[in-house]
């Protein structure tokens, strides 16, 4: 049990640190485009923006689900090392590319190779899940927000001090060293596979297709204020630039702070009643994003995104554990690396609607877009509960549990 705390432990900290080392460079890509393209091409700066993030997150949602399964076959410790080796090249090429459209092929590459945060998933429900499946994917989704917090603030630094170049370097640099310390994690063994001749068993289609839709619901709302976050805050709120990067980052936080604490609520419940409990905390979203879209003053504003990313830490990291808790082991890689796709695609949703709904209702009414698009998922969750029958809890985890005390 020690080691297995001491191994999350270390997952935890590689996450934290490779994810902001993704997001050092995170804002700065648009600004490197436009420097390549000079100005007799500066009219394709709009569309290679676009490209530089659409492009790895497609290819991660295409991809991510391969990798997963190869995880399951092989252990997840090597996709683990794969993935950030992978981040590490492609950040050293990004910094010596002097093409722009090379520079997008260089991101869409990869988004293709990475799929880290699904192989971390599966690694830690397979050699730490004892410590409840809740809780450790709370704690990686913690990481992950604290790194995506930390990441563009020293990557700034980094801009202004070196430019875009040293910024990648570093990132680099951080990748590999992460890669040198997922070598201490112990090995997960991989799952046996089934005889020939034996019945396999099969993924809960249902239910797991119920939890992907879910996920898709609950990251369109989320992403949807991407495209008008800074404008809304300079422009409808008049806030210094200051703030538009501390409001940003107030709901990452009390995410990173409030997901363990839900993780190990859930842990407690059965299926059925978690996402009965997920539905309540949507329409929870939709009210706080009414009183985000009332707010006349920053502070409200502000107040309102403390409590959006208190909602927002029930969301996805238990979604994920609701997949994890009712699949075979032996498919875990797969089935998160699905959910990992389904992320990705309500991102790319939410954040194509955004700039759409903004153009239509205007920059001053668009947070009531989004408090709309949350109660439309409440109301989704709602449909999917009457349709999808939830699983009971298998006893997958008493087998985890002994292949982990055997392999010790």
């Amino acid at each position: 049990m020690s080691s297995d705390r001491t191994a999350l432990r270390l997952l935890v900290m590689i996450q934290l640190v490779s994810m902001g080392a993704m997001e050092m460079s995170g804002p700065f890509w648009p600004l490197q485009i436009q420097k390549l393209l000079g100005v007799a091409d500066a009219h394709y700066t709009g569309l290679l923006s676009a490209l530089v993030y659409a492009g790895p997150m497609m290819a991660a949602m295409l991809l991510t689900p391969m990798w997963g399964r190869l995880g399951d076959r092989t252990g997840h410790k090597p996709m683990i090392l794969r993935a950030l080796l992978a981040l590490a090249v492609c950040q050293a090429l990004a910094a010596i590319a002097q093409d722009p459209w090379l520079l997008v092929a260089i991101r869409v590459v990869q988004g293709a190779l990475a799929g880290f945060i699904a192989a971390a998933q599966a690694y830690a429900l397979a050699c730490c899940g004892d410590g409840g499946r809740g809780h450790i994917l709370a704690r990686l989704q913690s990481a992950t927000a604290v790194g995506s917090l930390a990441g563009p603030v020293l990557g700034g630094w980094l801009m202004d001090v070196s430019g875009f170049a040293l910024l990648c370097y570093s990132a680099t640099a951080v990748c590999l060293l992460c890669a040198a310390l997922s070598l201490w994690l112990p090995s997960d063994a991989p799952r046996a596979r089934p005889a020939r001749n034996a019945t396999r068993s099969a993924l809960p289609k249902g239910w797991l297709g119920a939890m992907l839709g879910i996920i898709v619901l609950i990251q369109a709302a989320k992403m949807m204020p991407q495209p008008f976050y800074a404008l809304y805050v300079a422009d409808v709120l008049h806030a210094p630039a200051w703030l538009i990067g501390a409001s940003y980052a107030a709901s990452a936080l009390t995410l990173a702070l409030s997901a363990p604490l839900w993780g190990r609520l859930f842990d407690r419940h059965p299926p059925a009643h978690t996402l009965r409990i997920i539905e309540w905390v949507t329409w929870a979203c939709a009210l706080t994003l009414a009183f985000t879209a009332m707010a006349s003053e920053w502070l409200g504003f502000l107040a309102s995104r403390l409590l959006w990313g208190v909602w927002q830490g029930a969301l996805l990291p238990v979604a994920y554990t609701l997949i994890a808790s009712t699949v075979p082991p032996s498919q875990q890689g797969f089935a998160l690396g699905l959910g990992n796709s389904a992320a990705k695609a309500g991102a790319l949703c939410g954040a194509l609607i955004g700039g759409i709904g903004m153009g239509m209702v205007g920059l001053a009414h668009s947070f009531w877009l989004v408090a709309l698009t949350y109660a439309v998922a409440a109301v989704g969750i709602r449909g999917i509960r009457g349709l999808a029958r939830a699983p009971e809890p298998s006893d997958f985890s008493v087998n985890t549990s002994n292949n982990s005390k055997a392999r010790s």
